[in-house]
């Protein structure tokens, strides 16, 4: 008979820390597998400052890999005996995890892996467009100096690396970071906290639907000619070059969703999809299984 037996381990260990002075907590996961004629133990060992923060990345982790589908439930009783904690962080981490717009809380349901609908993506890239295109005109307007223009080359090269490793984190961070830097040049302090939440939300759907499919680089290449709009202060090709590249940007997220539209119709499952679909979730069979491709 194979027992699995989670237990838990916190030790604290507090140092003076040069930084921040913060106390550490060194949680240590031990997993321990009982099979009849003999025992193996295997340990995972991580550092982490709270069982939260270990639930949260562990959790964040499988839905970026895509080990955790749009629509699939989270129970939490399940998650918190696989994981070796009590409720409450797991609770906590699902909250964190809402706020990123990663999981959605459905009432008389639980929380669910986030599962966008179109309309909720196109509405999020309509508001975005129109943000980011009052970004870059101030930021043409304003100008921005040698070492911010030197950041935007260096934030671009890392977009090109991690496209050609299609490293999805690292390709979104320097994406990031560059409309960021545009948003930092506007000097309007409003509209960076606006550009910055756009960002986020958006985030969501390209982690969902991964872009990185395409053979060629199109985002870095449109980057370069949004910095040379802006290096030469000519608001008017920086305002239609953004607004270009976010309506390409929002195109190719378009591609995987009506293909699974598409698969979805072909095996009469779009009616049942219409009323969780409603709830920004994807709808589940009797046997509780996802029943969107």
């Amino acid at each position: 008979m194979r027992k699995t037996i989670y237990v838990k381990l916190a030790i604290v260990l507090i140092y003076a820390n040069i930084r921040s002075c913060r106390p550490v907590v060194l949680s240590v996961v031990f997993q321990r597998h009982e099979v009849s004629g003999g025992k193996s133990v295997i340990y995972h060992t991580n550092c982490y400052n709270t069982s939260s923060e270990f639930v949260y990345l562990q959790l964040r982790a499988k839905i970026v890999n895509k080990q955790l589908k749009p629509g699939e439930r989270l129970p939490e009783v399940k998650i918190s005996k696989e994981m070796g904690v009590s409720r409450t962080p797991v609770r906590e981490a699902l909250r964190k995890l809402t706020s990123e717009g990663l999981v959605r809380i459905i009432p008389n349901s639980g929380a669910r892996v986030t599962a966008p609908s179109l309309s909720e993506i196109e509405g999020a890239y309509n508001v975005r467009e129109h943000l980011e295109a009052l970004s870059v005109q101030l930021a043409c307007h304003n100008g921005i100096d040698r070492r911010t223009a030197e950041r935007f080359e260096e934030v671009i090269r890392d977009e090109e690396f991690a496209f050609r490793a299609r490293d999805i984190e690292a390709s979104l961070e320097a994406n990031n970071n560059f409309h960021k830097l545009i948003a930092d040049a506007s000097k309007n302090i409003v509209l960076i906290e606006y550009v910055e939440n756009i960002i986020l939300r958006t985030n969501v759907y390209i982690l969902f639907f991964d872009p990185l499919t395409e053979e060629k680089n199109y985002s870095s290449e449109e980057h370069r000619r949004i910095l040379n709009a802006i290096l030469s202060k000519d608001e008017t090709s920086a305002d239609k070059l953004m607004k270009d590249h976010l309506r390409h940007s929002h195109s190719v997220l378009e591609k995987p969703y009506e293909r699974r539209n598409i698969l979805a119709k072909m095996n009469g499952l779009d009616k049942q999809n219409e009323a969780f679909s409603s709830q920004g979730g994807i709808s589940y069979d009797r046997t509780g299984k996802n029943t969107v491709l």
